[in-house]
C-alpha cells in the first residue's frame, strides 16, 4: 500500500475539506441546543413519495456510477433502476454519454441485461440497427427498403451528461446548471476517485423509504451504537462537522486517532483521522474511508422500496492474492456488514415502526441536526419545483 500512500500524498483536500477537518479537530460543529421534529409522513405517505419523484428525481442532475465502471473506450452498460431504460456509453473519443436505451426504429431495447459490454457498435436484437458508442446510426439491413431515410435523423436520444472527478451525473431535464456537480468533482479529484478502479457493484433492495436510508449517514450519533460490533469502536462518539455545496450535505467524522500533529494538507494523514461523508441530492451516498471508497445510488421505486447499488472504488487492480484478499475484507466489512446488516437493516426496521401509525414525528437530538437540515433541504426543492 505504500505506492498508493505516496500517490495520495501528492493531494491536497479542497479548502471546504479542510474548513471541516479543522472543525472536528476543534471538537466537531456545535449546534444550537434544540430538539428537533421530522414528520413521520415523509417517509410514509405515497403521496409525498410521489411529489419528491416529479420535482427531485424527475427534475434534477443525478449521480448513476462511477467512471469506473467504464473505463475504457467503447464501453457501454444498461441503467434501470432510475425508471428510465438508460444506457451509459464511452463512445471511441472516451467521451461519456448518457442515451435512452431505446432503438429509434421500432422502439426495442437495444442492448440487454445489466453488465458491462465492451465494443464499437451496438446492434439492435430484433432488426439488426447498428450504432456507434457515440449514438450515431451507423447501417440498417436492406436500406433501400427505406426509401429517403438519412441516418443522421436516427441516432439514439442523447439525454445530458456530465463526467466529473470520477462520477458520471445525467440530468432528465435539459439545460442543468452542473456547478454544485463540478465543485463535488473537485472534492473526487481531491481524493484522487478518476485514478481508482471498480472492485466490487452490487444491487441491494431495501424495503424502506430512501430519506431513511440517507438518515443513517446524516448523523454520527448512532456510529459506536448501531455499528459497535463492526466500525463504530473506529470513531470518536459525536465529534463532526458538516456543511453544503448547493443542496448536496457534505459532513466530516472525527475517527479515534489523534489529530495533534497531523498535517491536514496532506491528504493521506487527514484520511486517516477523518472520515468524509457526501449525501446527496437525489439520493446518492459517496463514503471515501482510508484507502477505498463507496459511492451508492438511491433510486426509491415506492415510498417503502429502494434499490441502492452500491461500487467498492479502490486504488489499483489488486496485483497479488494477498492484495485481493485485503480488498474482499473491505468489501465484506461495508457492504455485507456495515450497509446491509446494519445501516439498510435499521431503515427497514424505522419503516416497519413509522408505518404502524405509533408515532406523528421523529425527534431529533442536537448530534443529530444534519437530518432536520436534510429534510429542509427537500421541502425547499419541493417548494422551488411548485
Amino acid at each position: 500500500m505504500a505506492a498508493q500512500d505516496t500517490l495520495a500524498a501528492s493531494r491536497r483536500p479542497t479548502e471546504g475539506q479542510l474548513a471541516l477537518a479543522r472543525q472536528v479537530g476543534d471538537g466537531g460543529t456545535h449546534s444550537e441546543a434544540a430538539i428537533r421534529t421530522v414528520p413521520a409522513s415523509v417517509y410514509t405517505d405515497p403521496c409525498y413519495y410521489e411529489r419528491e419523484r416529479s420535482a427531485i428525481f424527475d427534475r434534477m442532475p443525478q449521480i448513476l456510477c462511477p467512471s469506473a465502471l467504464i473505463p475504457d473506450p467503447g464501453m457501454a452498460v444498461p441503467h434501470d433502476s432510475t425508471g428510465r431504460p438508460l444506457l451509459i456509453a464511452r463512445d471511441g473519443q472516451g467521451k461519456v454519454r448518457v442515451f435512452l436505451n431505446v432503438c429509434r426504429h421500432r422502439g426495442t431495447r437495444l442492448v440487454e441485461g445489466s453488465e458491462v459490454r465492451c465494443g464499437k457498435r451496438l446492434v439492435c436484437p430484433y432488426h439488426a440497427w447498428t450504432y456507434s458508442t457515440d449514438g450515431r446510426l451507423l447501417a440498417l439491413p436492406r436500406p433501400e427498403s427505406f426509401p429517403g431515410l438519412d441516418k443522421g435523423d436516427y441516432g439514439l436520444v442523447e439525454l445530458p451528461s456530465l463526467e466529473s472527478g470520477g462520477l458520471i451525473w445525467f440530468s432528465p431535464v435539459e439545460n442543468p446548471d452542473w456547478s454544485d456537480a463540478k465543485t463535488i468533482g473537485a472534492d473526487m479529484d481531491a481524493f484522487g476517485t478518476r485514478d481508482h478502479v471498480l472492485f466490487r457493484r452490487k444491487t441491494h433492495t431495501v424495503r424502506g423509504n430512501w430519506k431513511l436510508i440517507m438518515d443513517a449517514f446524516l448523523e454520527s450519533y448512532h456510529v459506536t451504537r448501531l455499528h459497535a460490533k463492526t466500525i463504530g469502536p473506529f470513531f470518536k462518539d459525536g465529534v463532526t462537522s458538516g456543511d453544503q455545496i448547493g443542496p448536496h450535505s457534505r459532513s466530516a467524522v472525527g475517527r479515534l486517532e489523534q489529530m495533534d500533529g497531523v498535517d491536514l494538507t496532506d491528504m493521506a494523514a487527514l484520511r486517516r483521522v477523518i472520515t468524509f461523508a457526501y449525501q446527496m441530492l437525489p439520493g446518492a451516498l459517496i463514503i471515501p474511508s482510508p484507502d477505498y471508497i463507496n459511492l451508492m445510488t438511491m433510486m426509491p421505486h415506492a415510498h417503502d422500496l429502494t434499490l441502492v447499488e452500491d461500487f467498492m472504488l479502490i486504488p489499483e487492480a489488486p496485483a497479488t492474492d494477498k492484495a485481493r484478499d485485503h480488498w474482499e475484507r473491505s468489501w465484506a466489512l461495508l457492504d455485507g456488514g456495515v450497509f446491509a446488516s446494519e445501516d439498510f437493516r435499521a431503515a427497514e426496521l424505522g419503516q416497519n415502526g413509522l408505518a404502524s401509525g405509533a408515532i406523528a414525528e421523529l425527534t431529533v437530538g442536537t448530534l443529530e441536526t444534519g437530518v432536520h437540515r436534510y429534510h429542509e433541504i427537500v421541502e425547499e426543492a419541493l417548494r422551488a419545483a411548485n
